[in-house]
């Protein structure tokens, strides 16, 4: 394809319209427009007729097997049911003689599961109930209609098919009147029945299933054709969940934490876009997919995780919003609403659908993650503050914004470049004129303790002068299209073609670009960001790739497109860890898909300075949050618009509690540095950022966990509250682990705001909770107004819970390795406490091996002690400077320290509503124990 000059500038500058106008929804799918989804989404209507084959089913030690047939076309199908450690069963579906091999997802999963011996419990005509070795979980198979009952502790969780939506389009040879037909709503598709000699040799014989979608064969989009070579290939099952009352996961969408019915409008969609400037609360497929989804009600909690990474359309069905069947219960006298359910429609690939039992929110979250993984433990800068924009004039620019936040002593960790350091957008190079020297560049940020990240899209530009695309192009790296031919579309150099990272070869090439042996002017703290790789085309069908492209394998685009930006993501960690191997990577992505979160960080993407979408940073994060991707954040201020001073104080304010903290604008603002607002912002914005670097201990103890226990670093408020029904739907707070209550100010002009204590019990009892800032004491659950000024961010800390700080101010979070700790001990209602701290070089995997302190504090009977959880062996310089502690009844005279039996007297002083115990000066690898003395 070759387009002139003048197409690439109307391209380029329609989407510039676009990031001022807002995102037209035109230019992207509806499920109707989806002749797939159209299709699947009929079946709701009627329901599907599907049953095991009797004499098939085989059991095995872990697993049971057997055949399934579509009662209506007599086509045959395997499905195996498998259960897994961890209270988890494995559920897949697929052809049994294909005309080809059906497209099976790798590289999601972390490892193979590991599998758990089941029993028969009992075997009927029509019916199985099999268990798990401990009796714990059951599954009871019916075979006709075919459906799953998931049962945890004999109560029944999940049904997969509990509709009869199951849904299978087999592959069939191209009819001859399809052959000749016409795309979407013109002529018929033709019927199976025509398949010729030639399939009935390779498939078995049944009778024609009539596919009479004008989309079955090949479809049309805006001025786009897809070939569809393969006909109608979609697979689609729903799951309900009796227990549930809400249903809440599958990101990425702007939109409510918990999901709204789709009854009577579209699905939500999955499918990796770049959409500029979204639209908030809205189903519209984004950036990344992870199409994990749970059902929460105050008994029990569990999940699916459909693994399948063709695009994919999600209904949701709840019972506030079904009013017919609300009718009808109210008719019939009967008092139980249907149970929640989700239906998922994908265009190919095979069933693939992982069940987990729960049965607490946690328990969900830890499940998922032992299948997908979590993000290891990031380097301490990257839970520190970014400056970014797009983009950093030159290197005078760069050096002159690091020194203005020094002028104006606000901590900064990391500078970022977007694509405008490049020499014309070829990645792996740099601007001459803007960028003469960037080592030097690099290692005077270095220096200053700080970072840089340099932008490295996937695209590439066809250029004979850029080694780049002539390795790619001699070497046949590129995707192709179904002509054999390397595929050239647009983005931001022009004409671009894309590495086909599906191909470990082609991964190894572009992780070897990083090497330092080659990509000589950067150092090995330059860290990388990844953008545009769902992937982004600007001229392609809804600004992505066409379908029909081929990738290796011989698989078509349509069957791996979320997983691209994954691939691209696998090869640039692979990259940074061959340059450094005993550095942490540090990656920031785009596009993602479930587990995607072992290798990088993520963002909310292209957001708007609006107050709405503040709201839904927060919103998109939690749903991210437990999908895996605990590190997400979204551009501070909006990527696209200006704030007022207001709302950029506020925006600083609410990322300071988000794990991911960035800064980030458009081309066409203004310059937003604090410094270039009134001197109130700038210290209202240096307030905050302080805020955050003294909980870097917290944040950093977070990941850790995260890692070592699977569990969410931010998370809703019904993980620890999940028989408050009133904390199911709040999504404008969040909890840092179980530590902190954080409900950020994200609405205009106001004075105070109201902030939701969940309560811990059916009579409305609640934890304590203490305002960070002054230590007193909220008693009562419920909702409480509480005023707030330009300066605070109303945030609690948990009674019961101990936590670790870092109270001196440095320019950068690298600067602070050695600086001592205050810990901040908030007592329960029986008066104790508890937490942890996790402290390592904050940069190597030594902690791997085992160097590293990781230690349990515990306040009980007006004593501190601590438990070291491993032996401490990495050497720190650091110590305890002080304790401080809210919830006494009564100021102590003063307190005793004991070490190794050695006591010593320290002083004890009242500051607001607490008690400072002053310089313990232990050091952080020794046992000691701290009295109260009255």
């Amino acid at each position: 394809m070759h387009l002139t000059l003048g197409i690439i500038l109307a391209i380029i500058g329609s989407l510039m319209l676009t990031s001022v106008t807002g995102v037209d929804p035109n230019n992207f799918k509806t499920c109707e427009q989806s002749s797939f989804c159209r299709r699947s989404r009929k079946i709701q209507s009627s329901g599907s007729k599907y049953a095991i084959i009797p004499g098939t089913l085989n059991t095995y030690a872990d697993s049971l097997t057997a055949d399934l047939i579509n009662k209506e076309n007599h086509h045959q199908f395997t499905f195996k049911l498998e259960a897994l450690v961890g209270s988890t069963f494995r559920l897949q579906i697929d052809e049994k003689q294909p005309l080809h091999p059906r497209y099976r997802v790798e590289h999601a999963l972390k490892e193979e599961p590991k599998t758990a011996r089941i029993s028969v419990q009992k075997e009927t005509d029509g019916e199985i109930t099999i268990s798990t070795d401990d009796h714990k979980n059951k599954a009871v198979i019916h075979g006709d209609p075919f459906r799953i009952d998931f049962y945890e502790n004999d109560v029944l969780v999940v049904t997969a098919n509990a509709k009869n939506w199951l849904y299978f389009e087999h592959l069939r040879q191209k009819p001859a009147d399809a052959a000749d037909g016409h795309a979407d709503g013109e002529a018929g598709a033709g019927n199976a029945a025509a398949d010729d000699d030639q399939q009935q040799a390779e498939a078995p014989k049944s009778p024609g299933e009539a596919i009479d979608d004008p989309g079955a064969w090949e479809e049309n989009f805006k001025s786009h054709h897809d070939s569809k070579p393969n006909g109608p290939e979609a697979v689609a099952l729903d799951f309900s969940f009796p227990e549930a009352e809400v249903l809440f996961g599958i990101p990425e969408h702007a939109d409510n934490f918990v999901l709204r019915s789709t009854s009577g409008t579209d699905p939500y969609r999955l499918y990796n876009l770049d959409v500029f400037e979204y639209i908030v609360e809205s189903k519209m497929a984004l950036y990344g997919s992870v199409p994990v989804l749970y059902g929460h009600g105050p008994r029990r909690t569990a999940g699916v995780y459909w693994q399948n990474v063709a695009e994919t359309w999600v209904d949701i069905y709840t019972a506030e919003t079904n009013v017919v069947s609300s009718l009808v219960n109210f008719v019939s006298g009967s008092r139980k609403s249907p149970s929640p359910a989700a239906h998922f429609i994908s265009e190919s690939g095979i069933v693939d659908a992982f069940i987990v039992l729960g049965p607490k929110p946690i328990d969900v979250f830890k499940q998922y993650a032992a299948l997908t993984g979590t993000h290891p433990l990031p380097q301490l800068f990257s839970l520190g503050y970014h400056q970014s924009r797009w983009n950093y004039n030159d290197e005078r620019d760069v050096a002159s914004v690091s020194s203005k936040f020094d002028e104006y002593d606000i901590p900064m960790d990391t500078m970022w470049l977007d694509i405008e350091y490049t020499d014309g957008k070829r990645y792996f190079t740099w601007d001459k004129f803007k960028f003469p020297e960037p080592l030097t560049m690099v290692k005077n940020l270095t220096e200053l303790g700080r970072h840089l990240v340099v932008i490295i899209d996937p695209h590439v530009k066809r250029d004979t002068g850029y080694f780049f695309h002539n390795d790619c192009t001699e070497r046949g790296y590129y995707v192709k299209t179904r002509d054999g031919n390397d595929y050239e579309g647009w983005c931001w150099p022009g004409s671009s073609s894309y590495p086909d990272f599906f191909n470990p070869v082609v991964r190894d090439y572009y992780a070897g670009q990083y090497a330092l042996s080659k990509f000589n002017t950067v150092s090995e703290n330059t860290m990388i960001w990844n953008d545009m790789n769902e992937p982004s085309v600007f001229n392609g069908p809804e600004v992505t790739a066409p379908k029909d492209l081929v990738h290796y394998g011989n698989w078509e685009h349509r069957d791996v497109h979320n997983l691209y930006g994954h691939m691209h993501l696998m090869g640039t960690f692979d990259g940074l860890e061959k340059r450094d191997p005993n550095q942490r990577p540090f990656i920031l992505t785009r596009a993602h898909f479930a587990g995607s979160q072992r290798y990088a960080a993520i963002w909310t993407g292209d957001n708007t300075a609006e107050w709405s979408h503040l709201q839904h940073s927060i919103k998109m994060c939690l749903t991210e949050a437990v999908a895996g991707f605990s590190f997400c954040g979204a551009d501070v201020g909006g990527f696209f618009g200006n704030p007022d001073s207001e709302l950029l104080e506020r925006w600083y304010q609410t990322a300071t509690f988000l794990p991911f903290f960035r800064g980030h604008a458009h081309i066409d603002t203004k310059r937003r540095e604090p410094w270039l607002f009134p001197e109130r912002t700038r210290l209202v914005i240096r307030d905050a950022l302080l805020k955050r670097y003294s909980y870097l201990p917290l944040w950093y103890t977070s990941f850790y966990e995260l890692e070592l226990k699977n569990e969410p670093v931010i998370r809703p408020l019904l993980t620890h509250y999940p028989a408050d029904k009133e904390c199911f739907a709040i999504d404008n707070q969040l909890l840092v682990q179980d530590r902190l209550l954080v409900r950020p100010v994200m609405q205009q002009g106001v004075s105070k705001v109201d902030v939701y204590f969940p309560a811990i019990d059916d009579k409305k009892n609640g934890d304590y909770w203490y305002d960070v800032d002054t230590y007193q004491r909220q008693e009562r659950a419920g909702y409480e107004s509480v005023p707030v000024t330009e300066y605070k961010i109303p945030v609690w800390q948990r009674g019961g819970s101990i936590l670790p700080k870092k109270e001196r101010q440095r320019r950068a979070s690298t600067l602070m390795l050695h600086d001592p700790y205050t810990l901040i001990v908030c007592l329960d209602r029986q008066g104790k406490a508890e937490g942890t701290l996790y402290l390592d070089d904050e940069k190597s995997y030594d902690y791997r091996q085992g160097q590293y302190i990781y230690v349990n504090y515990e306040f009980a009977h007006n004593q501190l002690t601590n438990r070291f959880i491993g032996k401490p062996k990495y050497k720190s310089s650091s110590w305890i400077e002080r304790v401080v502690i809210a919830g006494l009844s009564t100021v102590p005279q003063s307190a005793t320290i004991t070490v190794n039996g050695v006591s010593q007297q320290l002083e004890v002083l009242q500051q607001d509503h607490a008690v400072i115990v002053r310089k313990p000066g232990i050091k952080m690898n020794v046992d000691f124990a701290i009295k109260l003395n009255y």
